[in-house]
């Protein structure tokens, strides 16, 4: 009788344990919810992850502008062939933003192909809301930008887009 109470008890903090030490899967929040986003351009839509464990400020103001309408409509003002393309820019020329500067959240995330990350200037603390995607591995990056998130789906969309594509709907998830 005693043997089998010490085994439920097991049973029951094992089980217990295995819930709260669950590895938390890339893109999830702290309630294991996956979050990111979808941009649709005319090439097609391209799904973005996002790393809140990695980036949680950048995360939370990207969902903002997106949930905002922010980025609807805006262009791709940089494209360079096997390095990035870039967006976010309201003005359309790399000089423009929300408004909002975000303190930068480098982290251990890789620059390789789809990764996405904050745009900046020289200043570390210069992120706003321009962003771009990874075209290639580009280890000279890594920890000198703030990584959110990675291209899950439609990458054959991001290698489509030209300087002046549009972002014609971007949309959680």
């Amino acid at each position: 009788m005693r043997r089998g109470f010490i085994i439920g008890v097991l049973a029951a903090v094992l089980g217990i344990l295995g819930c709260t030490c669950e590895k938390q899967k890339p893109g999830a929040d702290s309630t294991g919810k996956a979050e990111g986003m979808v941009i649709e351009t005319q090439n097609g839509k391209i799904e973005i992850e996002f790393f809140p464990n990695d980036a949680p400020k950048t995360v939370a103001r990207i969902k903002e502008l997106v949930a905002s309408g922010f980025y609807n409509g805006l262009t791709f003002h940089r494209v360079v062939e096997g390095f990035v393309v870039q967006g976010g820019d309201p003005k359309g020329t790399g000089t423009g933003g929300s408004g909002v500067n975000l303190k930068a959240e480098f982290n251990g995330q890789k620059h390789v192909e789809g990764t996405v990350a904050m745009a900046r200037a020289q200043d570390p603390d210069s992120a706003d809301s321009q962003f771009y995607i990874s075209l290639g591995t580009h280890p000279h990056l890594d920890g000198n930008y703030t990584v959110f998130g990675k291209v899950t789906s439609g990458m054959d969309a991001v290698k489509k887009i030209k300087v002046g594509d549009k972002m014609t709907k971007v949309s959680l998830k």
